[in-house]
């Protein structure tokens, strides 16, 4: 911008003291390093820019997921979907802020040292987590049981019949006639046979 404002002085066409020229180019040269991500206003103005991008696009996501659910009869594997994208979405926000933070590049970098031994640490101790992940994936994807259906299944004090609530990526949420919750992990619920009662509308 600096050259513009010189291209024109110099053509003529903009007229400019030296003074309001060099306050112009200072002020241009501190916005620039305002906004660099190796300042740390910088990474907090690029790391809120970031923070109000991924709350957009998930607002965004939720709005489209309840127009959506309007026109369907199940809403199982929308609510799923929604939910996983909306992880997705705070995940790759994440890593594009640490990749555009030199700092946090740099450390990324010294940590990979160390990250066979802690992907083996991490994925012992995500392992029932994942598991759930992936099984939640499996209730959605063969369609075993559905929001509304009426099921039996084996619990801690026997066997319980209860209606589907909610199915998230993790947990299965139940209702059962006393109108207590019951929390499932999904792999117990690919885990149990099921006995389905009546399904949800």
């Amino acid at each position: 911008m600096t050259i513009f404002v010189s291209i024109a002085v110099m053509q003529g066409t903009l007229h400019v003291s030296n003074t309001e020229l060099i306050c112009m180019s200072a002020y241009l040269e501190l916005f620039g390093t305002a906004l660099s991500p190796r300042s740390p206003v910088g990474a907090l103005l690029i790391g809120a820019l970031i923070l109000g991008l991924i709350l957009v696009v998930v607002l965004l996501i939720r709005r489209s997921v309840r127009h959506v659910a309007l026109h369907l009869s199940d809403t199982t594997a929308l609510q799923f979907v929604s939910e996983f994208a909306q992880l997705l979405t705070c995940v790759f926000g994440f890593v594009l802020y640490a990749h555009l933070i030199p700092e946090l590049r740099a450390l990324g970098t010294a940590l990979l040292a160390g990250v066979s031994v802690v992907s083996v640490v991490v994925g012992m101790a995500a392992q029932s987590t994942l598991g759930n992940v992936i099984a939640g994936f499996s209730l959605v994807l063969y369609r075993q049981i559905r929001v509304g259906d009426t099921i039996q299944i084996n619990s801690p004090l026997g066997v319980v019949t209860a209606k589907v609530e909610v199915i998230s990526l993790g947990f299965t949420q139940l209702i059962n006639a006393d109108g207590h919750e019951l929390i499932v992990p999904n792999s117990v619920m690919m885990g149990n046979s099921i006995i389905r009662l009546s399904r949800g509308l």
